[in-house]
């Protein structure tokens, strides 16, 4: 029997989300059409407004619906400290911790020069004017402790320092609460490395 094409389209179209393959994005269209139409009415209509209306904040680059989002307009934070994380996600799990009061900016992403991802990709002369508008005094580097993250962290760290900027990088260490026979070898020697005074 053949798919019908609209359905097909569904299935394909699903298959845009991350870690969804055939079999998953063919479930998905299965459950919305046979068992939450109203579900996936809402969800087509929800996914509409979002690409109507949300846009990259001019000043952190994160999605906003305004020009400046609340966080970049808020008086509360201080305007000398930066963190420069790579997407919407990780500075949401930076404001969950509650650790940091700065500001932000969202690269949306990584460099990647296998996958085709350099500079002008992430933002990056988007960052270099916001870093350096004479408020910012020290930007910090949470880009992720992968292969690209760390590439990425080393190169957007050179260009800022050459703009006269003080770079810092988030520690890397044991998570709270973790025990040393449980933690991989790795991870370990990295908190070695980076002590400090108790």
């Amino acid at each position: 029997m053949k798919t019908p094409s609209s359905l097909g389209e569904l299935v394909e179209a699903l298959r845009c989300l991350p870690g969804v393959g055939p079999k998953s994005a063919q479930r998905m269209a299965y459950h919305l059409l046979q068992r939450d139409q109203q579900g996936a009415r809402r969800l087509a209509d929800a996914l509409s407004l979002a690409l109507e209306r949300i846009r990259h904040c001019e000043k952190c680059n994160s999605f906003a619906e305004e020009a400046v989002c609340a966080l970049c307009q808020s008086p509360r934070r201080d305007a000398s400290l930066l963190c420069v994380v790579e997407t919407p996600g990780d500075l949401l799990m930076m404001e969950q911790a509650q650790c940091f009061q700065g500001l932000y900016f969202v690269l949306m992403g990584s460099l990647s020069p296998l996958d085709g991802i350099g500079p002008r990709d992430i933002h990056l002369d988007h960052l270099i004017r916001r870093a350096a508008d004479g408020m910012v005094r020290e930007v910090i580097l949470a880009t992720n402790f992968t292969v690209e993250g760390e590439a990425t962290a080393h190169y957007v760290g050179e260009l800022l320092r050459t703009k006269g900027l003080k770079v810092t990088r988030i520690a890397r260490g044991l998570p709270v609460g973790g025990e040393l026979e449980h933690v991989d070898s790795g991870t370990l020697a990295q908190a070695v490395i980076e002590r400090r005074e108790a």
